[in-house]
């Protein structure tokens, strides 16, 4: 760049002869060098403006974070994105020694026979199978304060209404099928085979659990560390109900119900009930399989 000197005002007029000129001259070298820092240290806060996004050519680098920041969720996202599921009550009919059936305690937690992974049929004084749509249900704990790592040897126990509606030991008196608890594995998961549920008058078709931070502590439901619900999805619902011979009372309960109005998913967020609801694959002729995260804060 050629830098010409400009004469201001103030300046005086000089000679020409060298013992002049190099003392001006070595005053505009200063005068040049303390310009030119001066000018980068201002261009600094510009350049880091603009690597944050800021300005026009921001948006570039800004697509630049974005597209970083993806990367990293989606590198995570199999150690999960995960929330914790919240508290919901575990009914009327929880068997888990928290109430009583027929004038009794019942807590089947206590029975012989109530860890298993098929709990479609009874097994305390009757082996009556649950009639309906086959479901196998693949539940994986995981620990939310733990960027979503895996909780293995936790117990999880599942109960839920049969294709009429009915929970057994209560208004099943003398059925026990669809209970069970199984232990989580390594991976952080069970799974249950049992059958899609019916929608009953007032509520949302839906799952009971509780998590139980052992085996050996699943006797009685005030030691669980989780109780809660799993909703079941709409469209499996739709798909089921008016199709499959049994559960034609759920067709007119399920069309009187909704999300909203349910009284325990009702006051949900819409990311708790996304995390609350399986992901089923399958069809109502051939039967269901299903997954979903539990995540717990330990």
């Amino acid at each position: 760049m050629n830098h010409k000197h400009v004469l201001l005002p103030h300046e005086p007029q000089h000679g020409h002869s060298l013992a002049e000129d190099l003392p001006r001259l070595s005053s505009q070298l200063l005068q040049r060098r303390q310009a030119l820092a001066w000018l980068g240290a201002a261009a600094a806060p510009a350049l880091l403006v603009a690597g944050c996004g800021g300005g026009s050519s921001g948006s570039s680098s800004g697509s630049s974070t974005t597209a970083s920041s993806s990367t990293s969720s989606s590198s995570t996202s199999s150690s999960g994105a995960c929330i914790a599921d919240p508290t919901e009550t575990g009914g009327p009919y929880p068997a888990d020694g928290t109430n009583s059936s027929s004038g009794a305690t019942s807590d089947v937690l206590t029975a012989s026979g109530i860890v298993r992974s098929d709990i479609r049929s009874s097994f305390i004084s009757s082996s009556t199978v649950a009639p309906g749509v086959p479901l196998t249900l693949t539940l994986t704990l995981v620990n939310t304060n733990a960027s979503c790592a895996a909780l293995s040897g936790y117990a999880i126990y599942l109960w839920h209404c049969d294709r009429s509606g009915l929970y057994s030991l209560y208004s099943a008196p003398t059925e026990s099928y669809l209970r069970g608890v199984q232990v989580t594995d390594s991976a952080g998961q069970v799974t249950f085979t049992t059958i899609f549920p019916a929608c009953y008058s007032g509520r949302w078709p839906h799952m009971h659990f509780e998590v139980f931070s052992s085996l050996a502590t699943a006797t009685v439901g005030t030691n669980s560390v989780l109780t809660s619900q799993l909703a079941m999805p709409s469209a499996t619902c739709s798909a089921v109900y008016p199709n499959v011979t049994g559960y034609s009372a759920s067709v007119s309960n399920f069309a009187a119900v909704s999300l909203a109005s349910d009284n325990v998913f009702g006051d949900n967020s819409a990311a708790q009930i996304a995390a609350m609801t399986p992901t089923f694959a399958g069809s109502a002729a051939a039967g269901y399989t299903a997954t979903a995260t539990i995540g717990v804060a330990r």
